[in-house]
């Protein structure tokens, strides 16, 4: 049997200044190393025949109880076949591993932001992002690692908003959950996404749509039409004749003010309208009624531009000149809010609702709205082109049954 060294106390070991290993007793293979002044704990010991000496720290910033207490620790791993030195090192490997892995909320919403920013067609779409983040989500768990947000957390972010400021909090849930989706496939978390609605937080908080009425883009009433549009064609302009454009056409401002000789078929009285330029990102085909047509023909084109309605120095309007020119004239809605150029999607579909037969899919799909229906979806390959071309006539006869105007001056 090895010897037994007699067991020191904190003091005798503190005494010992003389330079070379000084077992202290009290746990096996345990010893003070003096070396140059320098003192520190080591354990000695054998695992699978091999000699190993394992640092335990300083003295005395590791006391003497403190490092038989280590010692202790490690003999219990070697009685149980495993080097205490092997298993020091695989925690330290660990520990590095979870910290290259750590990533803080908010640098996970700026590397997000980053990847996804290409995708978004509106530069304001970033500044969203970022402002509802940065106003609502970073105060609160910006500085937490994205592993350890978990639903109390998304919770406290949610709460204190989400009955005063519903639509801002349902959009802020939404991106905090792409955000955390991102950081797992990067390896970030694992587990759930306590951000998800479905299943989740829809079970902890109340519907957005029980707590907070939809607020719809003021619309022309059915009963003033006639009245707006003749406003509009008596004003002269580019901007006029691309609000009246959208009005005939049911689009939306962007493809209106973003629109090319390039996409106009007009033997077959067709708008081809690319996918890089439409909000779901999918081609649009729309059909032209004989009031459309003419309005185009009146335009005057330019060498130096292929854009069908340029602004003053033949660059594309701006997303404020079509509402500029709504402003000017004054409408209203039911609640006197003054109409918008983007509500005249919604005059088309009340029209269509009210006024017509058409099914509600072919007004939806004049609206290049996405069908919620997957199954209807399956079912309807087609566009019904030539069937929404009738229904565009019908529009456009309801809005301008009169000859269009003369060409416009410059905008």
């Amino acid at each position: 049997m090895p010897k037994r060294s007699r067991e020191l106390s904190a003091i005798e070991v503190g005494r010992l200044r003389s330079e070379g290993a000084h077992a202290v007793g009290g746990v096996q293979g345990l010893y003070l190393h003096i070396v140059g002044g320098s003192r520190s704990w080591v354990l000695r010991y054998v695992i699978s025949a091999r000699r190993r000496r394992m640092g335990l720290g300083s003295f005395p910033a590791v006391p003497l109880a403190q490092a038989k207490e280590r010692a202790r620790e490690a003999h219990k791993l070697i009685d149980q076949g495993v080097d205490p030195i092997d298993a020091r090192d695989a925690l330290k490997k660990a520990a590095a591993a979870s910290r290259a892995r750590a990533l803080t909320f908010k640098v996970a919403c700026e590397r997000f932001i980053a990847v996804k920013e290409s995708e978004w067609r509106n530069p304001k779409h970033r500044d969203q992002w970022e402002n509802t983040l940065e106003t609502y989500a970073e105060p609160i768990i910006g500085h937490l690692d994205v592993s350890a947000i978990g639903q109390d957390e998304v919770l406290r972010v949610l709460d204190p908003i989400w009955r005063t400021k519903t639509e801002t909090a349902s959009r802020l849930r939404g991106r905090i959950e792409q955000v955390l989706d991102w950081a797992k496939t990067r390896g970030h978390r694992t587990g759930e996404n306590p951000a998800s609605w479905r299943g989740h937080l829809d079970k902890l908080l109340p519907k957005p749509e029980k707590i907070a009425k939809v607020k719809h883009h003021p619309a022309v009433p059915l009963a003033h039409v006639l009245i707006a549009v003749d406003a509009i064609k008596a004003v002269e302009g580019v901007s006029a004749r691309a609000l009246l454009f959208q009005v005939l056409t049911a689009g939306r401002s962007g493809e209106i003010r973003g629109a090319r000789w390039a996409e106009f078929d007009f033997g077959a009285a067709l708008w081809d309208v690319p996918e890089t330029r439409m909000k779901g990102k999918r081609p649009h085909r729309v059909p032209l009624s004989t009031q459309a047509i003419a309005l185009l023909e009146s335009m005057p084109r330019y060498e130096e531009t292929d854009l069908v309605f340029p602004g003053r120095k033949l660059q594309q309007l701006s997303d404020m000149s079509l509402t500029a020119c709504m402003r000017r004239l004054d409408f209203r809605d039911a609640t006197d809010r003054v109409c918008v150029p983007h509500g005249w999607r919604s005059t088309f579909r009340d029209w269509a609702a009210e006024h017509t037969h058409y099914p509600p899919e072919m007004a939806e799909m004049a609206l290049a709205h996405a069908i919620e229906s997957k199954v209807e979806a399956a079912y309807r390959r087609g566009d019904m082109l030539a069937k929404r071309a009738a229904m565009m006539q019908d529009w456009a006869d309801y809005c301008i049954p009169s000859p269009m105007p003369p060409k416009p001056k410059d905008a």
